[in-house]
């Protein structure tokens, strides 16, 4: 059985357009998509400071971020720990010249995808995670 859960970390606050109700009727629909089922998922949204912190002390790494996630998935159960820094998400946004729900969206299903096991470290990666990020938008819109 699915458990998803929103937190919000710091002095972030859920974005106006956030719905708990459609995330969830969302995600499901992603997992689905990919044969698969939604276990346990945090989604922990926060600052870009909050973010650093994390990517430092789990990952070593010395650098901001849009999104971390931590994969506890096991077969074709979805489960994991995802953070995501809402500063990112708004200035990645401007950068992309795209709105900051489409964004926001955007980061949402790429940590799922992460959880199916799409990678994003070189070129062609990262073209097909683009890809998938765009069919999971598209099944945003039929909902």
């Amino acid at each position: 059985m699915e458990h998803i859960y929103f937190y919000t970390e710091g002095s972030v606050e859920f974005p106006a357009f956030f719905s708990e109700k459609q995330a969830d009727a969302w995600l499901e629909a992603i997992a689905a998509h990919y044969g698969k089922r939604l276990g346990d998922l945090n989604y922990i949204f926060c600052d870009d400071e909050y973010i650093l912190s994390v990517n430092r002390r789990y990952l070593q790494h010395d650098y901001y971020t849009d999104v971390i996630t931590f994969d506890y998935s096991h077969g074709n159960i979805l489960s994991g720990d995802v953070f995501i820094s809402l500063d990112t998400v708004r200035s990645n946004a401007d950068l992309f010249a795209v709105t900051y729900e489409e964004e926001f969206h955007r980061v949402l299903c790429h940590a799922v995808l992460h959880l199916i096991g799409f990678k994003d470290k070189t070129e062609p990666d990262s073209a097909q995670m683009r890809q998938n990020e765009n069919i999971c938008l598209d099944l945003l819109k039929t909902l």
